[in-house]
C-alpha cells in the first residue's frame, strides 16, 4: 500500500492542515515513480493523522475508500492536480543518522561507527517532495543528502531488534539538506540540519511488504548523477535503528527516523578548481529510492 498527504487545492501553504490523506491507486505505466490516481481517506487530514489510529481501523479506513471510489468514480482523484504536502507534517520526533552508509562514512576519511550517530529536526524542517527549496541568506553552502525514511505506524519503547518491524509503518524518500556553514561551527550538527522547510519528505509512504529489498536511492542535481547506493548497503538497518532510538524514548506513530546518506555529498567533491558544488539558485535536486517515488525540489 501507498500512503500520501496532499494539500487542498488552491490552498495557503502558510496555513498547516489544509491537506488530506490518500491512498495511491495506480501509476504510470513508463515510470512506475509517478502515481496517475488517488483516493482521498475521509478523516484524515495527513498520514500522521492516519497512523495515530488503531491498526484495524486503518484497514478499514482504507477498504472503505477503496469500496466507494468503484461504486463512484467521481472519487478517483487525478494527482497531476493534486499539490504532494510532507507525509507527516507534525511528527513528535524527528531522529536522524549520520555516518550510516560505507561509501559515504569511507568518502568522510572515518572509521565505521560502533554505536548510530543521531540528532534531531524539527517539524518545521520538513516541506514537501516538489516543493521549492530556499537557500538562506545566513549560509549558502547548502548540500542535499538522499536518504530513506522510517515511518514508526505502532509505539513502542525498548524495542528488541528482532521486533522492531512490527513498529514500522512504512518507508518513504527524504533530503536532509544540510546548511554545511552553520554545520561546522561546532561539533553538534543539529544548527546545520534544522532550518524551516529545509527537509523534503515524501512522497508517498510505502508499506514494508511493497519495499523492494533490492531497492536503490538516487540522486541526480540538474540531471547529473551525484549519488547511487543500495540502501541495505548500511552499517546500522532499519530495525537496528529502531531499537536503538526507542532505547532513549518512546517512538510514537508519525515519528521519522532518517537513515543516513550515501557518498557522492557536495562535501565530498571539487571541481577542477577545488570548489565544492554547493546548490545555488536554479539547480533542480531529484532523490529517489526504487519503489518509493521521486522528489523533484527547485533551488530558489
Amino acid at each position: 500500500m501507498k500512503l500520501a498527504t496532499f494539500r487542498q487545492p488552491d490552498s495557503d501553504t502558510a496555513y498547516p492542515g489544509d491537506t488530506f490523506a490518500a491512498v495511491l491507486t495506480s501509476f504510470h505505466p513508463e515510470d512506475p515513480e509517478v502515481a496517475v490516481r488517488a483516493v482521498a481517506l475521509p478523516g484524515c487530514r495527513d498520514v500522521g493523522e492516519f497512523l495515530t489510529l488503531p491498526l484495524a481501523q486503518r484497514q478499514e479506513r482504507v477498504e472503505s475508500a477503496l469500496r466507494a471510489a468503484q461504486e463512484d468514480r467521481s472519487l478517483l482523484l487525478n494527482v497531476a492536480t493534486l499539490v504532494y504536502d510532507t507525509l507527516v507534517p507534525f511528527p513528535t520526533k524527528v531522529l536522524c543518522v549520520g555516518l550510516n552508509y560505507r561509501d559515504h562514512i569511507k568518502e568522510a576519511g572515518l572509521e565505521l561507527p560502533k554505536h548510530p550517530t543521531l540528532f534531531a529536526k524539527f517539524a518545521q524542517s520538513l516541506t514537501g517532495a516538489l516543493d521549492p527549496l530556499e537557500v538562506p541568506e545566513e549560509d549558502r553552502r547548502m548540500d542535499y543528502e538522499g536518504e530513506l525514511c522510517v515511518v514508526i505506524g505502532e509505539p513502542g519503547r525498548r524495542i528488541p531488534v528482532e521486533d522492531a518491524g512490527a513498529h514500522i509503518a512504512g518507508y518513504a524518500v527524504a533530503d536532509d539538506v544540510s546548511l554545511r556553514g552553520w554545520q561546522g561551527r561546532t561539533s553538534e550538527w543539529l544548527q546545520g540540519k534544522a532550518w524551516e522547510a529545509c527537509t523534503p519528505v515524501g512522497p508517498w509512504l510505502v508499506t514494508p511488504d511493497e519495499f523492494p529489498d533490492a531497492a536503490r536511492i538516487l540522486t541526480r542535481v540538474n540531471g547529473e548523477e551525484r549519488q547511487s547506493a543500495r540502501v541495505r548497503d548500511v552499517v546500522f538497518s532499519p530495525a537496528e535503528l529502531v531499537a536503538y532510538a526507542s532505547r532513549m524514548v518512546t517512538l510514537n506513530p508519525g515519528d521519522l527516523i532518517m537513515t543516513g546518506t550515501p557518498a557522492g555529498v557536495a562535501l565530498g567533491r571539487r571541481d577542477e578548481e577545488g570548489r565544492r558544488p554547493w546548490l545555488t539558485a536554479g539547480d533542480v535536486v531529484e532523490v529517489e529510492i526504487t519503489g518509493l517515488g521521486r522528489q523533484r525540489n527547485e533551488i530558489v
